[in-house]
């Protein structure tokens, strides 16, 4: 994707945000197309084409799927229970990564007590449709990723504390790129054997338990979403719900790691580190995906 295009789907995406927001604030009025277009400065055509090419589906149904309703639908209605939806692997269908493996990797006790001493840890600062992300890696793969919701500097200093040893360079990477194209792909889909033959390595730091909570939110599916209480079990843990929450809330690889599927048992989202909107934009445009995916098979 050249950064033209970058660039474009990060504007688009600070439109269908802020229309989000909008949504949210207001959705006790039930807001018309007009009303969103014009708190967004777009014309009522152009915004509905701009929200659909985006999500697949026009603000209206898109507000259902990001609503409160939604998550207590899923939560009600999926034919599996929660832990075996959890214990599914795979992603499959029109617009997403079908042949992902993610497998982490934590780093020994040593490189934890060290705070990443003797790593080279190489960032970049990418534009994804949710908006500008900051990633990085080691040479043996991911160790962060995280949207800058204010400043570069404040996302930066954020990826410091967690390797406050480590050494630090600026520098382009393919994987960076390309692991930012969420719902795209596009090396992936096409059959393409680089990045170790579709396999994402993360190298992350985090205690055993953390480890075991993220493990757990990796087998989310896409378009599904679990619960605080449910992870606590999946992990046996069950009475550590609180610290599951904890653990979530301190996911270092934004999205890939989808700490943004787990809600609250009452269907309420819940807070999310890089921000409820994208939260909410996150959740329904996967929602999309999927509703797209059982069109296309009818």
């Amino acid at each position: 994707m050249s950064n033209i295009q970058q660039n474009t789907d990060s504007r688009d995406y600070e439109r269908i945000e802020a229309a989000i927001l909008f949504i949210k604030e207001n959705f006790q009025q039930q807001p018309s197309l007009d009303e969103i277009a014009a708190h967004v400065h777009l014309s009522p055509f152009h915004f509905q084409r701009l929200f659909t090419d985006w999500a697949g589906i026009s603000p209206k149904q898109f507000l259902q799927y990001t609503s409160i309703n939604y998550a207590k639908q899923i939560l009600k209605e999926s034919q599996s229970t929660l832990l075996e939806v959890s214990e599914k692997t795979g992603l499959s269908g029109t617009g997403r990564l079908h042949d992902l493996f993610i497998k982490i990797e934590g780093m020994t006790p040593g490189e934890y007590k060290k705070g990443g001493e003797s790593l080279t840890i190489y960032y970049q600062y990418v534009q994804s449709i949710f908006g500008l992300v900051l990633v990085a890696s080691t040479e043996k793969g991911i160790c962060y990723m995280g949207f800058v919701a204010e400043e570069k500097r404040k996302t930066f200093e954020e990826l410091l504390q967690r390797f406050p040893q480590a050494t630090f360079k600026e520098a382009e990477k393919e994987l960076h790129s390309h692991i930012v194209n969420f719902g795209k792909f596009d090396s992936y889909n096409s059959g393409s054997d680089s990045f170790n033959d579709g396999m994402i390595n993360l190298h992350i730091k985090g205690s055993e338990f953390q480890l075991n909570v993220w493990e757990a939110l990796l087998k989310i599916p896409l378009g599904q979403l679990n619960t605080y209480g449910n992870i606590a079990d999946i992990i046996k843990r069950p009475k550590a719900s609180r610290a599951v929450g904890t653990a979530i809330g301190g996911n270092p690889v934004a999205f890939l790691i989808p700490c943004h599927r787990v809600i609250r048992a009452s269907g309420v989202s819940g807070g999310y580190m890089w921000g409820q909107e994208r939260k909410s934009a996150m959740l329904g445009w996967e929602a999309a995906q999927i509703a797209n995916s059982k069109n296309d098979k009818t």
